[in-house]
């Protein structure tokens, strides 16, 4: 699907998704362009955008006309993708110019931690970064990944039948798979026991796109999943810290740390992308915005500033690991007191009977804002009155949290909102939340 824009560089549309069909013809569009190698000076290649199964293509034509920066580094002949991220947060997703070098630097990463090359199941959509990832590493070891047909939506089954086929393809290969901790969520959920198995036998699964809920990465462990936490996002080429520790190549700092070494986690290293492609990026972006910033140093040319806020952490084994606590613009400042969304989620759902939480911030006439949580039961939980179960759960909230942290409201239901490539939509929790405010206010 060629393009035309006032862009200075043709654009080809990349359908992506987890559809049998659409990932052949994508595999195979990155197979050439990995097999031609890095761009040369003066010869435009058409730059590669992985758009959607689902989405018009000539709503994405119209939408990158009237975005693209003419200027931008995406005309870099090195450049070789346009990736588009989510937005979970925002709402509006950045355009991010990526090169297949970088991509490549971040598999022979992944290969070099893990151990070496492997087969790979792509269960996450493969326009997306870590889908897009799962397709280049099989690129790297000469395999062709075994699809999860998600097009329908994310089964346990699927899954199992993927990694049950990849394990018999090459007897004896090691099987990896990346994950969304909603994906692991429901493949551990009780009955599904194939699901459970199939990744018991897998050498690793990664799980990155949203913080790890310590209490699911205890399920999967006594299931016998080898889980592998990432972070990284589209301007990293995926995840580039494992476990909290940086992947070869890459470095970690913490941007004018407070007195508890909390500040903004800073990224550099050869997984790096170019830059934004959209008009206006790094113009006064907003407080807490990502942003890329050049260095002199030739090892590393640009640092990426990115929303997110951490710490590094010495372990008893003498490594430094980052954890990360959440977004900037997720801090919910309530009555003066800053609450970090991540340690309420991992309360509740270490709550009897709660499955998933996401913790928000909603406007609040006594408090500025107050902090709102949206919880799912687990599939074995009968919470009958769900507005009984709410106020049940704040009170034991109330027993393991400070008055600013516990949340006023909450809301049940029966899933997350999600987006992008598995990403809880924060914004419309939010909505949900507020929306819910009269069945759930707590007043104390």
């Amino acid at each position: 699907m060629s393009s035309t824009t006032t862009f200075p560089r043709p654009l080809f549309l990349l359908r992506g998704g987890n559809r049998p069909d659409d990932a052949v013809a994508f595999i195979t569009a990155l197979r050439d362009r990995f097999e031609a190698g890095a761009g040369e000076s003066g010869k435009a290649r058409p730059l590669l955008v992985p758009i959607g199964p689902g989405e018009d293509a000539e709503a994405v034509k119209s939408d990158l006309a009237r975005r693209l920066d003419p200027h931008s580094p995406a005309i870099d002949p090195e450049v070789d993708l346009l990736l588009r991220t989510s937005g979970s947060t925002t709402g509006t997703g950045a355009l991010v110019a990526m090169s297949m070098r970088a991509l490549t630097a971040s598999a022979r990463a992944t290969h070099a931690r893990l151990g070496g090359p492997g087969s790979w199941v792509l269960a996450l959509p493969a326009q997306h970064v870590a889908g897009l990832q799962v397709v280049m590493r099989s690129l790297l070891a000469g395999r062709a990944p075994v699809v999860a047909d998600t097009s329908r939506g994310f089964s346990p089954d699927a899954l199992a039948d993927a990694i049950t086929r990849a394990l018999a393809t090459r007897p004896g290969d090691p099987v990896r798979v990346s994950l969304v901790p909603t994906q692991l969520v429901r493949a551990l959920a009780p009955g599904q026991e194939r699901a459970r198995a199939a990744l018991a036998r897998v050498d690793a699964v990664l799980l990155g796109g949203a913080a790890a809920d310590p209490a699911l990465l205890e399920r999967a462990r006594a299931a016998g999943v080898r889980v592998v936490t990432t972070y990284g996002m589209s301007e990293t080429g995926g995840g580039c810290i494992y476990d909290g520790v940086p992947l070869d190549g890459v470095e970690v700092r913490i941007e004018n740390p407070d007195g508890d070494g909390v500040g903004r986690v800073v990224l550099a290293g050869p997984v790096l992308a170019h830059g934004y492609a959209e008009r206006g990026a790094g113009l006064a972006p907003s407080a807490g915005a990502a942003v890329f910033r050049e260095r002199s140093d030739p090892a590393a040319r640009r640092d990426l500033l990115t929303s997110d806020i951490g710490k590094l952490i010495d372990g008893t084994d003498g490594v430094r690991r980052l954890a990360v606590l959440g977004r900037v613009d997720d801090v919910i400042i309530t009555g003066g007191i800053k609450v970090v969304p991540r340690e309420v989620e991992q309360a509740l759902t270490a709550l009897g009977g709660v499955a998933e939480a996401c913790v928000v911030g909603v406007p609040d006439a006594q408090w500025g804002s107050a902090v709102a949580a949206a919880v799912v039961p687990e599939s074995t939980a009968k919470p009958g009155d769900r507005r009984v179960w709410a106020k049940q759960l704040r009170a034991a909230a109330r027993q393991r949290l400070d008055g600013a942290h516990a949340p006023k409201r909450i809301v049940v239901v029966d899933a997350l909102p999600l987006r992008g490539p598995g990403k809880v939509d924060r914004l419309a929790v939010a909505r949900l939340a507020d929306e819910a405010g009269a069945l759930a206010q707590d007043s104390a």
